[in-house]
């Protein structure tokens, strides 16, 4: 399995200049590596491993390359093709992109270092420092340990637009170190849960739990005041220069406080639950969508599906994506399908007289796909049986904002559920997540 671990990094002046430097001559050797391919007999180039043989002609010619890693150098001109991959893809599905372009000091802030030319040490406490070839220490804030079943394949090293400098490892885990998964047999409705990513709730599950929409108001506003202040600066002056990194740390703020949530909740569902089944949803065609765009943005539904993956392996849950198309339509209970208009929060089935929450039916039904997709039948012990009218009372809310302050996630709403069985809703407390991410 492959992940990575992200660190803040502090270089000093000097790095900072030798930092800047090396990124700088592999800008270069990118843009370098799109000219060759666009103009050079495509026998010699054509793929990352026949171009990495034109290297020594390269430091030759412009021996500017022959000062940075020669390792990292390779990395650089594997990064240009996995950029074209990326785009052959896209064109295959059908997406209008164009093509590769030169990129600008500003587009090309970071460098990777593969297999070699780096070292980590002194780990000890809560600060490390990281060796790079021919650029020296870098102090980082090692605040969590990399696990020792973990190899360090490659290191990334990259400059945020707010000035800022973070240090990513590329680990590498044996499949035969992780937690091992449940049996798919063993799975049953105790301890599966299906999400619905919802609208008035972040997330509904199939048992009845919803979790609160984290509080970004005051950070909105902050962001339109400084906006507004970049508006009046004269472009390309220090002012305006100054006033677009508070802009940007902003938006880097807003990022972090979406990720910690997401790290949380997903952490907790992972732990909680052997199996979480959620929606694959299309959340690139949903932003392109002209109403709520913005509030989907902030969601991100789809980085938060990334974590559930990469989570399932490290904690040996099991994570399924089904297809989200009529789960909110479609009765947990019967099957049959009713058109609800956005606004109408609550599921009646005209054929069965089933009610319960909108979100709560979709959960429902993304459980029952999910029982699908690994070949299970429906268990007769189902959350169906156990729902409560829309019209119960018993409600109990924890603000989102309160979750993050505190550091712990504390699921927000307790669904309406079973006015004939249980008509106590608990609230549960989830325990506080780790901050593992994929890189970014």
């Amino acid at each position: 399995m492959e992940y990575s671990h992200r660190y803040p990094a502090y270089p000093t002046q000097q790095v900072v200049g030798e930092l800047e430097r090396h990124i700088d001559i592999h800008r270069q050797a990118y843009n370098y590596t799109l000219y060759e391919y666009e103009h050079v007999d495509a026998d010699n180039i054509g793929s990352a491993y026949k171009h990495h043989y034109r290297l020594p002609d390269w430091k030759d010619e412009f021996p500017v390359f022959s000062e940075v890693n020669s390792k990292a150098l390779q990395r650089t001109v594997t990064r240009f093709y996995q950029n074209l991959d990326g785009l052959s893809k896209q064109k295959q599905n059908g997406r209008n992109v164009g093509k590769l372009k030169w990129k600008s000091p500003r587009e090309f802030q970071s460098m990777t270092f593969s297999q070699s030319g780096f070292e980590l040490k002194n780990t000890s406490g809560r600060r490390a420092t990281l060796w790079l070839s021919k650029i020296g220490d870098i102090k980082i804030r090692y605040h969590r340990e990399i696990p020792d079943a973990a190899d360090i394949k490659e290191v990334t090293v990259k400059k945020e637009t707010t000035g800022e400098w973070f240090v990513s490892f590329g680990l590498e885990t044996d499949d035969a170190d992780l937690p091992e998964k449940p049996a798919v047999d063993s799975l049953d409705a105790s301890n599966s849960v299906g999400i619905d990513l919802g609208i008035l709730s972040y997330i509904h599950t199939s048992d009845g739990q919803t979790v609160d929409w984290i509080d970004l108001e005051d950070e909105r506003e902050r962001l339109q005041r400084e906006q507004r202040k970049l508006s009046r600066k004269e472009e390309g002056s220090n002012n305006y220069e100054k006033q677009r990194r508070e802009v940007a740390e902003v938006n880097r703020h807003i990022r972090r406080k979406v990720l910690d949530y997401q790290h949380k909740i997903t952490t907790w569902l992972v732990r909680k639950y052997d199996a979480v089944f959620v929606e694959d949803l299309g959340v690139k065609g949903m932003l392109e969508q002209s109403h709520n765009a913005r509030n989907k943005q902030d969601a991100a539904w789809r980085q938060f599906i990334t974590l559930l993956d990469y989570k399932a392996n490290l904690y040996g849950c099991h994570v399924v994506q089904v297809k989200p198309a009529g789960t909110t339509k479609e009765c947990a209970k019967c099957g049959v399908k009713t058109a609800k208009p956005i606004w109408v929060r609550e599921h009646s089935c005209p054929s069965c007289g089933f009610e319960t929450d909108r979100d709560a039916n979709a959960a429902m039904n993304v459980l029952k796909r999910g029982f699908s997709e690994l070949g299970l039948g429906w268990p007769e012990d189902t959350p169906v049986e156990t729902a409560l009218p829309t019209d119960t009372d018993d409600v109990r809310e924890v603000s989102a904002k309160r979750v993050v302050e505190t550091g712990s996630l504390g699921v927000v709403r307790k669904t309406k559920s079973s006015a004939m069985t249980r008509r106590s809703a608990s609230r549960t407390t989830c325990p506080r997540g780790d901050s593992h991410g994929p890189h970014e």
